[in-house]
């Protein structure tokens, strides 16, 4: 298979993490900078679209007081210290992959199909494309079959939800079409937590996608879990602590004799 990964890659989440990381929020042009300078191979970022069509980059559906994004308009959300993604692609850094998490709205199922979410991002992927590393991720599977569509040349990881069980996620991934899937790091049970009757180990799962031609990442492993998901073969790892993780993958790699 044509692989996105040289594994085990590391993904910051949102920039440097969820949250404020050391003064910098998430999905900010200096979350960006902190994850790449923290050893991040790429970095995830979230996609919304606005009122009148622009898009900005944030996770939630709406702001702390309650305003949906899909209701303001682009000025007023960079009023809220929003950035647009046409600002932090400008930013962003250069030697780092880009993961795009494409958050569709419910208005995307009525309005007009050139301002649906992924319309308003396939341009941007298209340019991106062309000049770094990208792949898209979304929790809806009709974003990734547009992508498919619109442009072919970007990679796309099913995210199935939480706690998603394993066995829907890969065979999902794979009818679909996507050469990824991205998938909840409780799904496969985080160290300490008690066997699961049926839940396949790491390993297999792992070496079955590969047998499918899928790579696997997984969203949000600490150090200790994105080790053990390294030493499994996983792909690629999505992580809130980025010098954390690098650390513990260079761990992996270190000769036990100079310990």
């Amino acid at each position: 298979m044509n692989r996105v990964f040289e594994a085990t890659e590391v993904i910051g989440h949102r920039g440097a993490g969820r949250g404020v990381v050391d003064g910098a929020r998430e999905n900010t042009v200096e979350s960006f900078v902190a994850a790449a300078r923290a050893g991040a191979d790429w970095i995830e970022i979230d996609v919304r679209r606005t009122a009148d069509d622009a898009l900005v980059l944030y996770h939630d559906a709406a702001l702390d007081d309650g305003r949906a994004i899909v209701d303001l308009t682009a000025r007023e959300c960079a009023e809220a210290g929003l950035v647009g993604l046409d600002e932090g692609l400008d930013a962003f850094p250069d030697d780092v992959g880009l993961d795009v998490d494409v958050k569709s709205v419910m208005e995307d199922a009525v309005d007009a199909p050139a301002r649906r979410t992924v319309s308003l991002l396939l341009p941007y992927l298209r340019r991106e494309a062309a000049r770094r590393r990208v792949f898209v991720c979304s929790f809806d599977p009709g974003v990734l079959l547009s992508v498919h569509e619109g442009a072919p040349r970007v990679p796309t990881a099913w995210m199935p939800f939480v706690r998603n069980p394993l066995d829907q996620a890969v065979a999902g991934a794979v009818g679909m079409g996507c050469p990824l899937v991205a998938i909840d790091a409780r799904s496969f049970g985080l160290t300490g937590d008690a066997p699961r009757p049926g839940r396949r180990s790491v390993e297999y799962t792992v070496d079955l996608a590969h047998r499918a031609g899928i790579e696997v990442l997984s969203w949000c492993p600490d150090p200790v879990d994105a080790a053990r998901f390294a030493e499994a073969g996983m792909d690629a790892v999505v992580v809130d602590d980025v010098p954390g993780v690098v650390s513990a993958l260079k761990g992996l790699d270190a000769d036990p004799g100079d310990a």
